[in-house]
């Protein structure tokens, strides 16, 4: 019989938290492209909120439905996922938007498969590495597997083309393989490949080139290759400390493009400024990793600290990669900041993932179940008022 507590507070409060700052945020990015769509300038803040409305009860569910239910779905987990990478060129099927199949689907009812794909991954590896045992250093047995799915799904993603999503892939994948145990040499073999494949993938694709060169030299092509990250640049320059306001963005007047999804962390540093963007995104988010770490170094079992690790790795890597990109810090790349982007798949699968790792955290082991990040403060105040009990009541012993 398995033991239950309650989840993790801090994970309860810092997700709930993100995802009411992005229903914020993205009513305000979103304005001037809601306008020019449909005519309303709450369009996407109202389609955003639906999808939150959608993912709450997943998560609140997810909470609840042990992680060891995931096992017996590992393996069909992931062919759904390499089935929708592959149904994404059917025409028919797939939807395609400025060049790119990422989506299934048609209209405003459109699936981002790569976000189901990130679920997916995460549980068979976490189930694949965990049956693996001791033979994870093996390189017939896993190492060669492993890296032939990693080619079959970055192929399939590159050619969509989603070079970003290609890298937060690679980060999860090659996190989760370290943990499991794998030979440090393979991980050697393995990055190296990453960056010689990764190379030759910006030197085959012109766009790609260009916007190397625009990360060397944003100031290489303003109006060209280096416009996106220049206007991003200008966005969060014009915050300065404190921000211009809330709601008075000026670059997501047609000036900064994708202002309310992949750019929506310019539109944030405008409005809110630096400490507004420290306080809002970066320490909320710093937090949800921090938590998922404790979580995973906790669970109860290598299937859960695998899975664990898989989540907290998804969603803190695909951060750092969205606000190096918009702060000029990592090549230009097109993908979300979790829980606050535009961008409904986006964040109902953020918030499965959340879920996921909640209930991991209800199994955790401990005396609370979870470290509490402020315990060191209560045994200090603690020391502090029975140090004050003692010198006013000096006749007066504590019971042992």
């Amino acid at each position: 019989m398995r033991r239950y507590h309650a989840p993790d507070p801090w994970l309860i409060l810092v997700t709930l938290f993100l995802v009411a700052f992005g229903l914020i945020m993205v009513s305000s990015a979103s304005v001037v492209e809601s306008f020019q769509v449909t005519g309303s300038n709450t369009y996407y803040f109202v389609r955003q909120l639906i999808f939150a409305l959608i993912g709450l009860p997943i998560w609140f569910f997810l909470q609840r439905w042990d992680y060891h239910r995931f096992k017996p779905l590992a393996t069909i987990a992931l062919l759904v996922s390499l089935g929708l990478l592959v149904a994404v060129f059917i025409p028919g099927i797939g939807h395609e938007a400025g060049g790119s199949h990422r989506w299934i689907g048609a209209g405003d009812l459109t699936l981002q498969v790569t976000e189901v794909l990130k679920v997916g991954l995460v549980i068979y590896l976490a189930y694949w590495f965990d049956k693996k045992g001791n033979r994870v250093a093996d390189w017939y047995l896993t190492f060669l597997p492993f890296v032939l799915l990693m080619l079959v799904i970055g192929g399939l993603i590159i050619a969509e083309p989603d070079m970003g999503t290609t890298a937060v892939i690679a980060g999860i994948a090659g996190a989760m393989y370290f943990a499991a145990g794998a030979d440090i040499k393979h991980i050697g073999i393995a990055l190296v490949g990453a960056l010689v494949a990764g190379w030759g993938l910006i030197k085959m694709a012109p766009y790609r080139a260009a916007r190397w060169l625009t990360f060397l030299n944003p100031a290489s092509d303003p109006l060209g290759s280096s416009y996106h990250i220049n206007q991003a640049l200008i966005a969060l320059g014009s915050g300065g400390l404190f921000g211009l306001g809330f709601g008075h963005s000026r670059q997501k007047f047609n000036f900064l493009p994708e202002a309310s999804s992949d750019s929506i962390f310019a539109v944030i540093g405008e409005e809110l400024g630096l400490l507004g963007v420290l306080f809002f995104v970066i320490l909320p988010l710093a937090i949800f990793v921090w938590r998922g770490l404790a979580v995973a170094k906790n669970a109860p079992d290598r299937f859960g600290r695998l899975l664990a690790l898989g989540v907290t790795v998804w969603i803190g890597w695909q951060a750092v990669i969205n606000i190096g990109a918009i702060s000029g810090l990592m090549p230009l790349t097109g993908v979300p900041l979790p829980f606050i982007s535009q961008g409904g798949t986006s964040l109902v699968f953020a918030m499965i993932g959340a879920g996921i790792l909640l209930n991991i955290s209800r199994q955790t082991t401990g005396e609370r179940g979870y470290e509490d990040p402020f315990s060191w403060w209560w045994n200090i105040w603690s020391r502090i008022t029975n140090t004050i009990s003692r010198a006013e009541h000096p006749g007066k012993r504590s019971r042992r």
